[in-house]
């Protein structure tokens, strides 16, 4: 593998027999039972413990570089493993193993007066490209996940995490190997050269199915306009949390707490902290004074300020900043309706929460809200396909065609129409 910058003509021999194997590969999963997808799944898990210190080594390979960049700390973070993570990444594999399998299930099916019986089924995608950022736990749950939903998949993790990918690539081949598979059902880009990214999204259309990006604006921006494929994924994360005049104030502090500093630097993560109007003022100096000791930054309006005097102004900008990092922004609103106008104006669709006791304003932004994950009473960081019982997820989808919210296994398959007749023709 190499991170340098190779020839036009080496980029297309580099990436051209990656997609001609994973065309193959993708027909021979399409044909292979379950239990041989989880036989690869298990193997794997426990290929990624048997070589957790050389993941470990090649991980830190990867923090040295980036202490050396001066990287932030909230990308550090997403990049760094430890045991931990580590034990995280195989009980996820083994977690999507377990799920049931959602390849040939029978989504619907009916009968019509002429006698034909029709059936939907869940099929494979086929070919999955994903292209990522920093997080290196995303090479096996993305590989776990496309493999449960019988596709092939090509991984193309960022130089930051270039050696930790692929030490962690590295446990999927002989896992699938062993289970009578082809290795190719798994293949990582061997370059770090950002030309094999637009080979792979401009010259590889009758290789790949689909794309999907995980990563920052700018590499996300990057494939939604180069792409001649279809992609599935999500722009940014403004995700809002709304504090009602009927909320539970320890609740709420402890939710506000939670969606903001848990881990800034996941998608997840609140980035507006919305609290309505008729909250009393006490409610409002505990959430921002509790936030600034927990050490965030916080910008807040005009009323907010007059509350606290340690929180800082907030510009136009801040209300549609992604920060990924410990600041939050923060504005008083004219009750549920005020909320959910603010987010239809500022959000991007990925995760709103509202603390509340009242079910009936609960059911109001719950529905009001058009995003992706709304959740009542409880942080936005549950907005993970693992806190939804997928195993894991490749990502967060804010689309509104195909799938939507966490990008499990069930996500990554289509589905095609089984007709059975006896002798039916059509007059």
């Amino acid at each position: 593998m190499t991170a340098q910058p190779l020839p036009d003509s080496s980029i297309a021999s580099l990436m051209k027999p990656l997609g001609d194997a994973a065309r193959g590969a993708a027909r021979a999963l399409a044909r292979a039972e379950g239990a041989r997808r989880n036989q690869a799944l298990a193997a794997a898990a426990a290929n990624i413990r048997a070589a957790s210190s050389d993941i470990l080594a090649a991980n830190e390979r990867d923090l040295a570089a980036a202490r050396q960049r001066e990287l932030p700390p909230a990308m550090l973070d997403r990049l760094a493993l430890d045991d931990a993570r580590l034990e995280a990444m195989a009980a996820g594999v083994e977690a999507v193993r377990e799920l049931p399998d959602p390849v040939g299930q029978v989504m619907a099916e009916w009968e019509r007066p002429n006698g034909l019986r029709i059936q939907r089924v869940r099929v494979p995608l086929g070919v999955v490209a994903i292209i990522y950022e920093s997080r290196p736990n995303v090479t096996a749950d993305a590989s776990a996940l496309c493999l449960k939903a019988g596709n092939a998949v090509i991984l193309r993790g960022g130089s930051e995490s270039f050696h930790s990918s692929r030490a962690i690539h590295a446990c999927f081949g002989p896992a699938l190997t062993d289970a009578g598979l082809p290795s190719a059902c798994v293949q990582m880009v061997p370059t770090t050269d950002r030309a094999a990214v637009g080979y792979l999204l401009s010259e590889m259309v009758d290789a790949i199915d689909v794309v999907i990006p995980r990563g920052g604006r700018g590499l996300i921006e990057r494939v939604q306009r180069e792409a001649r494929v279809p992609v599935l994924g999500h722009l940014e994360g403004i995700c809002h949390v709304y504090v009602d005049r009927d909320a539970d104030p320890d609740m709420a502090r402890e939710i506000v707490l939670n969606a903001k500093l848990r881990r800034t630097g996941i998608c997840g993560a609140a980035e507006t902290l919305l609290i309505d109007e008729a909250c009393a003022d006490e409610v409002v100096r505990e959430l921002t004074r509790a936030l600034r000791e927990a050490g965030c930054e916080v910008r807040g309006d005009e009323s907010i300020r007059a509350l606290d005097q340690g929180v800082l102004p907030a510009s136009e900008a801040d209300w549609s900043t992604e920060y990924l990092d410990a600041v939050i922004s923060a504005r008083r609103v004219a009750g549920v309706d005020g909320a959910l106008a603010h987010i239809a104006r500022y959000g991007s669709g990925h995760t709103e929460a509202i603390v509340t006791a009242d079910p009936q304003t609960a059911e109001r932004f719950l529905a009001g809200a058009d995003s992706a994950i709304v959740l009542h009473n409880a942080s936005t960081q549950f907005a993970d396909g693992g806190e939804f019982g997928m195993g894991a997820e490749i990502g967060i989808a804010t689309g509104r065609l195909h799938a939507r919210g966490p990008v499990g296994a069930e996500q990554l398959t289509s589905f095609n129409y089984r007709v059975r007749g006896s002798g039916q023709v059509r007059p």
